[in-house]
C-alpha cells in the first residue's frame, strides 16, 4: 500500500510560490489496476514523478508498505519495488532491446524470456531483440519496449504517466491490449495516468486530481458514469464539434 499524509510540492516562478500538489492525501491499495485522471495542469503527472522520487516533496510523508520513503531517493525506491514509465520513452543511442532488459532486470537475462516479454507487449521479437534503443524505433515501439522493461522488472508497484502520449491510434488501439493483458494477469499494484476512456474502463479505481488534490476517489462503476456525464454535459454547451480526443476543457463555454 502507498499512502500520502498532506504531500505538497511547490514550485517558484518569478518570485511567485505555487503548490502544484496541496497538502494531498491519499492511500493507493495494492494489488489494483487504478487509473488517475481529471484536467490538465491538476497535478497528474507531478504526483506520479513524486511517487517515483524524481520531485523531491516540499512537506508531507510518503509510506510505501509501511515504511517512510520521504527521504529515499530514486535507486532507494526503485530497490523497494516501485517502477516508472514516463511520457515520453528515453532514448537509448548504442544499448539494444535485450540489453535494456537485462538491465531492468538487473540479471543475464536470456534471450528466449527477453523474447517472451516482447511477445506480451505485442511485439515481434526476433524483430526487436537486437535493435538499438533509439530514434529509429516509433514511439509506439518505444512506448510498449518500455512497458516490456517494467514487465520484466515484476515489481510491486508500477507508474505509467500518460502511456497514450504521442503514439498514433493503430499503435494506441495495440496499447490497450497490452494493458488489458496486463490488468488480467495483475501482480502488484498498476498505477496510470490517462484521459483515455478505454484505459479508464478497465481500472478497478479511479482516482481524479484537480488543483493539486484529489477530488474524487472511488471504484470504476461509480466515478465513470461521473465523468462522462460531465465531459457530455460540456460537449453539449459547446458551440463547435470538439473530435473527441480533444479534452473537454479545450471548449469555449
Amino acid at each position: 500500500m502507498l499512502e500520502l499524509k498532506n504531500v505538497t510540492y511547490q514550485v517558484t516562478e518569478n518570485n511567485t510560490s505555487k503548490n502544484i500538489l496541496d497538502k494531498m492525501n491519499l492511500v493507493i491499495p495494492d494489488d489494483k489496476f487504478i487509473v488517475i485522471t481529471g484536467p490538465n495542469g491538476g497535478g497528474k503527472s507531478t504526483l506520479a514523478k513524486t511517487i517515483m522520487g524524481i520531485n523531491p516533496i516540499t512537506e508531507g510523508q510518503l509510506i510505501f508498505d509501511g515504511q517512510d520513503i520521504t527521504e529515499k531517493n530514486i535507486t532507494e525506491r526503485a530497490k523497494l519495488g516501485i517502477s516508472f514509465a514516463f511520457q515520453q520513452p528515453v532514448h537509448f543511442k548504442g544499448i539494444k532491446v535485450i540489453d535494456l532488459l537485462r538491465l531492468a532486470t538487473g540479471t543475464n537475462l536470456s534471450v528466449a524470456k527477453a523474447c517472451d516479454y516482447l511477445s506480451k507487449v505485442g511485439l515481434c521479437a526476433k524483430e526487436y531483440i537486437q535493435r538499438e534503443v533509439n530514434a529509429s524505433l516509433s514511439g509506439g515501439e518505444l512506448k510498449r519496449i518500455e512497458i516490456a522493461t517494467v514487465l520484466a522488472r515484476g515489481t510491486k508497484f508500477s507508474i505509467f504517466d500518460e502511456p497514450e502520449a504521442g503514439i498514433d491510434i493503430w499503435s494506441f488501439q495495440n496499447l490497450i491490449q497490452v494493458f488489458e493483458n496486463i490488468r488480467a494477469t495483475i501482480k502488484g499494484t498498476v498505477l496510470i495516468i490517462s484521459h483515455q476512456e478505454r484505459i479508464l474502463n478497465i481500472a478497478d479505481e479511479i482516482i481524479v486530481i484537480e488543483n493539486g488534490k484529489v477530488k474524487k476517489q472511488g471504484p470504476r462503476e461509480e466515478i465513470l458514469p461521473e465523468l462522462l456525464g460531465t465531459a457530455a454535459a460540456i460537449n453539449a454547451g459547446c458551440s463547435k464539434l470538439v473530435p473527441e480526443e480533444k479534452k473537454a476543457e479545450e471548449c469555449d463555454i
